[in-house]
């Protein structure tokens, strides 16, 4: 049976040019970095190159990029670490309501703590308002946080543009970048960003490491306590064969960004041509231009998502409904009910992402095996049967 993977969006395959580039940190340099004596400075020094490379792809400096266990934690050190260093200006953030867990969790978090939080609703297409934004500052608010790419319908932000009216505020802008890194070019001095979090696992790089740029000069406390390694505002040992994964793989996705995104939106496009063209009563979900390249959102009425999803593990391909951090969950995504989708074709959503070792072939059997799927699962739906009758 074939096999395809279509769910880049959830975690990457390990390039073999990553693992080759850890292999050696595992037992040549295998020195902890803090040590003085000459096992720990030569990981030192890796590390510190490490540091270079990923603030390279960014256009910043070195000591802006501090390394974390992955893109949740850079998150939440984002949110609680400038909230708890900046009690004295306010206590209040902005966010938007189609933001990964990792945010909106701390938030409510925070908001135990008596911080207060403003959660922008978004369009049909998933993008904020402006003008709701810059109308939802106070006096007090200290931060704006808003995703750069959608992690479920793919949707990209007006980052420069959030960015512009945050700093005519005096408020900190920070974005959760993880979907973005390595999909668009990302330069934080341009954009005007002031905080930003990417994940290792997402550029075809190893899990459990990510990465939070903090400008320079913003106010920002600790949120790992202990040691006084990342410069003293992160403890823990660092972990060097993964950061030197993670630098490796941004390497890589920098250098052939290009080509990358060329070939995602050539198969993106030729995947939801085939699907709307073969299917009917389907939703794409999603901004239609301003999205991720390999990002294909897609609802189908009158059949449940999780049989979708059974149905084409059985033939060997592989998608989600959504976030896998919320694939546990019987809830209907509510990233899609946000944009306004009700619940019955929330219920059926389908999320295929596309990736580098993607095929069009892959894309063609996909296609041909949702219009079989779709169909079986619709033969037992009694609305389904009801409105092909012509019933209202």
């Amino acid at each position: 049976m074939r096999k395809v993977y279509l769910d880049y969006s959830a975690t990457t395959p390990v390039k073999e040019e990553v693992v080759g580039e850890m292999l050696p940190y595992f037992t040549e340099i295998f020195g902890n970095a803090s040590s003085i004596h000459g096992f720990g400075q030569e990981a030192k020094s890796a590390l510190e190159k490490a540091r270079t490379n990923i603030a390279k792809t960014l256009n910043t400096s070195a000591d802006a990029i501090y390394f974390t266990a992955g893109g949740s934690e850079a998150d939440n050190w984002a949110l609680k670490g400038v909230m708890h260093a900046n009690k004295a200006k306010g206590n209040h953030i902005i966010t938007s309501v189609i933001e990964h867990h990792a945010i909106l969790h701390t938030c409510e978090a925070l908001e135990k703590e008596g911080v207060e939080v403003t959660y922008l609703p978004v369009d049909e297409q998933g993008r904020i308002d402006l003008n709701a934004l810059e109308a939802a500052i106070r006096p007090t608010t200290v931060l704006i946080s808003i995703m750069y790419i959608n992690n479920e319908i793919g949707t990209m932000q007006d980052v420069k543009s959030i960015a512009d009216i945050a700093h005519k505020h005096g408020v900190l802008f920070h974005t959760d970048a993880v979907q973005a890194y390595g999909n668009v070019k990302i330069d934080v001095q341009a954009l005007g960003i002031d905080l930003l979090s990417v994940s290792s696992h997402k550029i075809y790089g190893p899990k459990g490491v990510g990465a939070l740029f903090v400008r320079k000069g913003v106010r920002i406390h600790n949120l790992i306590k202990g040691g006084a390694q990342e410069k003293k505002r992160r403890a823990g040992t660092e972990n060097i064969p993964g950061i030197m994964g993670f630098a490796k793989a941004a390497e890589i996705a920098d250098a052939k960004l290009e080509e990358h995104v060329e070939k995602l939106t050539n198969l993106r496009e030729r995947l939801v041509k085939g699907i709307l063209n073969g299917i009917d009563y389907v939703k794409y979900n999603g901004h239609p231009t301003f999205r991720h390249p390999g990002n294909v959102n897609v609802c189908f009425e009158f059949i449940e998502g999780e049989a979708l999803l059974l149905s084409l593990n059985a033939k060997g391909i592989a998608g989600s409904s959504g976030s896998a951090c919320t694939s546990g969950s019987l809830d209907p995504s509510h990233v899609l009910l946000s944009i306004g989708l009700p619940h019955e074709i929330a219920h059926g959503s389908l999320r295929l992402t596309i990736g580098d070792f993607t095929t069009e072939e892959d894309v063609d059997y996909t296609i041909e095996a949702l219009k079989e799927v779709v169909q079986k699962l619709r033969v037992m739906s009694p609305l389904y049967d009801r409105v092909k009758g012509g019933a209202k």
